[in-house]
């Protein structure tokens, strides 16, 4: 539980706060003095304080790319947070994703607005004829059995993929790519994230290497 009085405020009150997705990709920096910080934790939105216009700032308020809170974590110092938050859309005030560079994701961050984009498909209330929109639209059982077949696909095609054989290789990247968008859907469709995956997989590491070899 984080604890205000055991975070290091500067001259000014404000402490920085770094905001990133559930994959890692770093959003944004913004300032935060108790009250924003008290808001921020209280309304499970960031809230930042303006600097410029000495007021209260609710990151999305006016365009509604709101940052939804996951976690709240203090550096070790205490004197910098790091905020873990779901972007409802573009974080920067030009329409990029992030504030650092254009907003082209990619590696792993790239997952987190692929995750974004199809829960924007999914909530769409307009079909536009789209593979994804037809899909999440036929329900569970279709969804996953389209997993369960790109699984399939994948071993087949891992069978003939080594490292001498680029066309193999590219047709075993591109099966895993197409498990990993419908597994990506399947998860959406239950209302969980890759986020909650690798919690469950972060938390299997930690019990195994805390427990001491019998």
């Amino acid at each position: 539980m984080l604890n205000p009085d055991e975070l290091l405020f500067d001259a000014q009150g404000l402490i920085p706060g770094i905001v990133q997705a559930p994959s890692g990709e770093v959003r944004m920096l913004g300032w935060l003095n108790r009250e924003s910080l008290q808001l921020t934790t209280r309304s499970g939105y960031v809230t930042f304080w303006s600097r410029s216009r000495q007021s209260l700032w609710i990151k999305g308020e006016t365009s509604g790319n709101r940052l939804k809170v996951v976690s709240i974590e203090a550096d070790c110092d205490g004197d910098t947070l790091l905020i873990t938050a779901e972007p409802e859309g573009p974080t920067c005030h030009r329409g990029t994703a992030t504030c650092f560079g254009e907003g082209r994701s990619e590696g792993i961050p790239f997952l987190g607005e692929l995750e974004r984009i199809l829960h924007a498909r999914r909530t769409e209330a307009k079909l536009d004829g789209s593979y994804t929109q037809k899909l999440f639209a036929q329900g569970l059982d279709r969804i996953a059995k389209k997993v369960v077949e790109e699984a399939g696909e994948v071993v087949l095609a891992a069978k003939n993929c080594t490292p001498e054989h680029a066309a193999a290789r590219e047709e075993f990247l591109g099966e895993a790519a197409d498990l990993l968008f419908h597994l990506q859907m399947l998860l959406l469709d239950r209302g969980c994230t890759l986020a909650d995956v690798t919690a469950v997989l972060a938390r299997r590491h930690s019990e195994r290497t805390s427990t001491p070899s019998a």
